[in-house]
C-alpha cells in the first residue's frame, strides 16, 4: 500500500521545484526590510555588488545591481550595520535564497559614528591629518576658489562677506553637496582647481548645516584624500560650528561656518586703510622729529666752531704775500734770463762769417796739404832714383810699385779726412744756432711773457720802478702796446 501511494505522488523536476520555491518566496516576501551587518562586500567588474547580511545566528546572501550601487549615499564596508530594502528571491543555480537590494541605509547614528571613527583612524594612520602637512594661508589672496552648491544660500553668504571685507576675484565650482555622486564631484573640484594653469590662491570647501547623513559626502575617503593632496591652501567650512567631518582634519584650516571661512580668508580693507594711514602719520611725525633733532645737533656743533674768517685769515694773507713775491720773482727771473740771452747773443759770431772763415782755413789747409804732398812725392822720387841706382832693375821696379801704391792710398784718404772735418764744423755751427735760438727774446715772448719799458725805453723789472702817471710800453710776441 505504501508503495502504491508513493507511485501516485506528483513528481517534480529540479527546475520545477526550484522555480516553485522561487514563486512562493517572492509571493510571500515581495518587499522586505532587513537589518544586518555587511560581510564580504565585493564589487564585481560588471559594477554589481555581492555581499552577505549577518547577525549573531544567521547569514543571508544579497546582491546589489549596478544601478543601485551608483545611487548609494555612502560607500559600504564590512562590519557596518545597515538596513537593506528589497525583494527576497531564490537563486536556482545554487539552490539558495538571496535578497535583491533596492536601497541601503546605515542603521542609526551609532553605526555611522562607528564607521566614521574607523575611517578616521585608518586615514590618520597614513599621516593625512598630520600638523606638519598643513600649509600657511595666503595673507591677502586676490583669487579664491569656492567648492559648494551653486544654488544654495552658502555661496551668497560667502560672496557677500568677501565683498564687504575685501573684494577679490572668486571662482565658484558648483557641486552636489549630498546624495549620489556628491563625494566624487567635490574631490574632482578640488583636483580641478589644483590642475588649473592659473589656480586660485586659496580654496574654500563649504556646505550648510545638516544631519550626519546629509554631511556624509565630506567623510568619504576620496574627498579627504583630495583635500590632503591639495597644493593650494584649503579651508573646510562644512555644517555648523558643532559639526565635524573628516575633511576638517585633512584641510589646512577648519572654519566653524561658511561665513567664518570668508572672514578668515580675507581681512577688512577699511581696517587696513586706517592702519596704514595711522602708520603713515606716525612715520611723518617721527621723521619730522628726527630731522629737527639733527638740525638742533648741527646748530649746537656749529656754535662750538671758530669763525671761518679767523681760521682762513692767516692763510689768505700768506697766500697774497706769496702771490706778490712770486710775481716779482718771475719778472726778475725773466729779466735775468733776457740779459743772459742778450749777453750770449752779443758774444756769438755771425754764422756766415764762421762758415767763410772755416772755408778760407780749409782752402789754406788744402793748399798746404797739396804743397806738402808735392814735396813729399818729390822727395820720395829722389829717394827712389837714388836707391834705383844702387839696386838691380827688378828690385827697383818692385819698390817703385810699392811706393806708388802708398801714394795712391794717401791720395784716397785725404778727401775723407777733409769731409769729416767739414761735417764736424757744420755740426758745431748748428748746435750754436740752436743755443742762440733758445736764448732768443722772441722765443721767450712767444711762450706768454712780456717786456715792460718806461717812456725812455728802459726795462722795468719791479713794481716800485713805476708810477701811476707814467706811460709804459709793453712788448708782446706779436707787437707792442702803450698804457
Amino acid at each position: 500500500m505504501q508503495s502504491e501511494a508513493n507511485h501516485n505522488q506528483f513528481t517534480y523536476s529540479v527546475s520545477e521545484i526550484s522555480f516553485a520555491l522561487k514563486r512562493m518566496v517572492e509571493d510571500n516576501f515581495g518587499h522586505v526590510r532587513i537589518r544586518g551587518e555587511i560581510s564580504g562586500w565585493k564589487l564585481a567588474t560588471s559594477g554589481h555588488a555581492y555581499l552577505k547580511l549577518k547577525d549573531e545566528n544567521s547569514l543571508l546572501d544579497a546582491v546589489c545591481w549596478k544601478g543601485v550601487v551608483g545611487k548609494l549615499g555612502f560607500r559600504p564596508e564590512d562590519g557596518i550595520e545597515v538596513i537593506c530594502s528589497g525583494k527576497l528571491t531564490t537563486y536556482p543555480g545554487r539552490s539558495n535564497y538571496q535578497l535583491v537590494i533596492d536601497s541601503i541605509e546605515i542603521s542609526g547614528a551609532g553605526a555611522l559614528m562607528a564607521l566614521l571613527e574607523k575611517r578616521k583612524q585608518m586615514l590618520a594612520a597614513e599621516g593625512l591629518f598630520e600638523q606638519s602637512r598643513k600649509k600657511k594661508l595666503p595673507f591677502m589672496p586676490q583669487n579664491i576658489g569656492v567648492v559648494t552648491s551653486p544654488t544654495g544660500a552658502v555661496i551668497r553668504d560667502i560672496l557677500h562677506r568677501l565683498s564687504d571685507r575685501f573684494p577679490c576675484h572668486v571662482l565658484v565650482w558648483g557641486v552636489a553637496v549630498q546624495g549620489e555622486g556628491a563625494a566624487e564631484q567635490i574631490a574632482a573640484a578640488i583636483n580641478g582647481f589644483n590642475a588649473m594653469e592659473n589656480p586660485p590662491e586659496l580654496i574654500i570647501v563649504a556646505r550648510g548645516g545638516g544631519s550626519l547623513e546629509d554631511l556624509w559626502a565630506f567623510n568619504e575617503e576620496v574627498v579627504v584624500r583630495a583635500a590632503a593632496a591639495s597644493k593650494i591652501p584649503l579651508i573646510s567650512a562644512v555644517g555648523h560650528e558643532t559639526d565635524t567631518t573628516l575633511i576638517d582634519y585633512a584641510s589646512d584650516l577648519r572654519a566653524p561656518t561658511p561665513t567664518a571661512a570668508a572672514e578668515i580668508a580675507v581681512s577688512v580693507r577699511d581696517e587696513w586703510i586706517l592702519s596704514l594711514m595711522d602708520i603713515e602719520k606716525r612715520m611723518l611725525i617721527a621723521t619730522k622729529r628726527n630731522l629737527q633733532a639733527r638740525e638742533d645737533k648741527i646748530i649746537g656743533l656749529a656754535r662750538g666752531l671758530p669763525n671761518p674768517e679767523m681760521i682762513l685769515g692767516n692763510s689768505l694773507q700768506r697766500f697774497d704775500d706769496r702771490s706778490e713775491r712770486l710775481e716779482s720773482a718771475l719778472t726778475l727771473y725773466l729779466s735775468n734770463k733776457s740779459a743772459q740771452i742778450t749777453l750770449a747773443a752779443s758774444k756769438l759770431r755771425d754764422p756766415q762769417a764762421i762758415i767763410t772763415a772755416a772755408s778760407q782755413q780749409f782752402t789754406v789747409w788744402q793748399e798746404r796739404l797739396n804743397g806738402s804732398l808735392e814735396n813729399y812725392l818729390s822727395a820720395k822720387s829722389q829717394q827712389v832714383l837714388l836707391i834705383s841706382s844702387k839696386l838691380n832693375p827688378a828690385g827697383l821696379l818692385q819698390n817703385i810699385v810699392r811706393y806708388m801704391q802708398e801714394i795712391d792710398k794717401l791720395s784716397g784718404r785725404m778727401p775723407i779726412l777733409i769731409n769729416r772735418n767739414i761735417a764736424e764744423s757744420a755740426n758745431r755751427l748748428e748746435n750754436m744756432q740752436r743755443l742762440l735760438a733758445g736764448y732768443s727774446v722772441k722765443n721767450v715772448l712767444e711762450r706768454g711773457f712780456a717786456l715792460v719799458r718806461d717812456s725812455h725805453g728802459k726795462l722795468i723789472k719791479r713794481l716800485s720802478q713805476t708810477n701811476q702817471s707814467e706811460i709804459l710800453e709793453i712788448e708782446f710776441f706779436d707787437g707792442k702796446v702803450s698804457r
